[in-house]
């Protein structure tokens, strides 16, 4: 927890208005939504992140293709030069919280999340956070299991679906969907049902093992236990 304390610390809010709300959606009981600045995903999906999301959040390598898209934001976050030509940026949008994070120490990912649960959110999807550069996709993926005690995170894209996942998991999904299972670093007791490929109370550790490539065997549940470790789910599809 020193870490997520360390960094909220270093968040200066310049407050240019208040949030105002995108849908009937109830406030902070919806997933917030990130926009991260790696590849941008379909705008079929985009939409139906924004559609339900109370509250949305850029990270600022991503504001000018964002507001070429034209959609509403809450707020951007950065370490933004100027604040005063973000908020020359986004003044025609209406109510816009300026972020600025000019600590080094911390990826822009890091410093969205933890503004977030800063201010009550208990869950957020993120978008854009992979394509593009190799380093910016591992460190976004690594991210997941620093909050896994703080706020349930999925990161999103037109291929897949990344969250960590609780020591009891338990989701329907249709025959043939993959799945990888992948262990940050080490996972103990993973105990599966319903995969082509079962591990009966098995040790996952990362690189050397894991759950890569494998789907659902038929129609119906899928059961996933652990012991120990953070274990990240993969739905994959291509």
């Amino acid at each position: 927890m020193q870490k997520i304390t360390t960094a909220l610390n270093s968040i200066k809010i310049d407050v240019i208005c208040s949030m105002s709300s995108h849908h009937v959606v109830r406030d902070k009981q919806e997933p917030a939504l990130i926009i991260a600045n790696g590849e941008a995903c379909s705008f079929e999906l985009l939409g139906q992140l924004l559609e339900w999301s109370p509250f949305v959040l850029v990270l600022d390598g991503a504001l000018d293709r964002v507001l070429e898209l034209n959609i509403k934001i809450d707020a951007v976050l950065g370490d933004f030069d100027s604040t005063d030509h973000i908020a020359e940026k986004v003044k025609h949008l209406g109510p816009v919280q300026i972020i600025h994070t000019p600590n080094q120490e911390f990826t822009d990912l890091q410093k969205g999340i933890e503004f977030l649960l800063n201010e009550g959110h208990a869950a957020a999807n993120i978008v854009w956070a992979t394509g593009r550069r190799a380093d910016h996709n591992f460190n976004n993926i690594a991210t997941l299991p620093i909050y896994a005690e703080h706020i349930n995170l999925m990161l999103v894209d037109d291929y897949s679906r990344v969250y960590l996942l609780p020591k009891q998991f338990k989701k329907w999904y249709p025959q043939n969907t993959k799945i990888s299972l992948i262990p940050v670093t080490i996972s103990h007791g993973v105990i599966t049902e319903n995969l082509a490929f079962n591990l009966n109370n098995e040790t996952l550790e990362f690189p050397n093992r894991s759950g890569n490539s494998n789907y659902v065997l038929a129609d119906g549940f899928v059961a996933i236990t652990y012991q120990s470790g953070h274990l990240l789910m993969m739905e994959c599809w291509d």
